[in-house]
């Protein structure tokens, strides 16, 4: 997977144009967070850090970590939560490599983990399950491939985007011992909430 193709400095205003609902999934997500204590959060794919900058509204406690492979996109990050979260770390790195040692109470993803293929997918959800703290909540919101052809409204282009159907994601959730939730769904794109249990 590479994200390499994205330009920093346009890659906002192509997500908003290309993703409808862009703005109200990444609310959607923010709001799927709230209701528990978090103190040590996780974004995978961070990108620009607009999604961080949402959940960091309603956790303004909580550590971020956040990993991309884009340095350019980190750097806009950095700068955008520079005040929400003065200590942040920024991590260069994919999806695929070794997650940041946890344990993380939030682990969040937006627009990023349709850039693998299912077995990647199955595998990320593993690993995440792991840095997760017993009662950690991750939060995707994504692109998903619909029911209906019809409701496959987001630009694919099969290569750099491998969207998964919503029901084998929630499969494969299930298989990394965590408790999946649909709480948002709009035609291609889903907020999805897995949480680890408790003990």
């Amino acid at each position: 997977m590479s994200q390499f193709h994205f330009d920093p400095q346009t890659y906002l205003e192509m997500m908003r144009a290309e993703v409808p609902d862009y703005e109200r999934l990444q609310d959607e997500l923010a709001a799927a967070s709230a209701g528990r204590p978090v103190d040590r959060m996780l974004d995978l794919g961070a990108g620009t850090g607009q999604t961080a900058r949402r959940v960091l509204a309603v956790h303004p406690r909580a550590r971020l970590v956040a990993l991309d492979e884009n340095p350019g996109m980190l750097e806009l990050a950095r700068a955008l939560v520079r005040d929400a979260a003065p200590t942040a770390r920024f991590v260069v790195g994919r999806l695929e490599d070794p997650l940041p040692a946890g344990p993380f109470d939030l682990v969040i993803s937006a627009l990023a983990v349709h850039h693998l293929d299912a077995a990647g997918k199955a595998d990320l959800f593993a690993r995440i399950a792991v840095v997760l703290a017993p009662g950690g909540r991750f939060v995707l919101a994504d692109v998903v491939v619909p029911t209906d052809p019809a409701d496959l409204v987001t630009p694919v282009d099969g290569a750099h985007d491998q969207p998964s159907p919503l029901p084998d994601q929630l499969d494969w959730l299930r298989q990394a011992g965590l408790d999946p939730d649909v709480v948002w769904m709009r035609r291609d794109l889903a907020v999805v909430t897995a949480d680890r249990p408790a003990a």
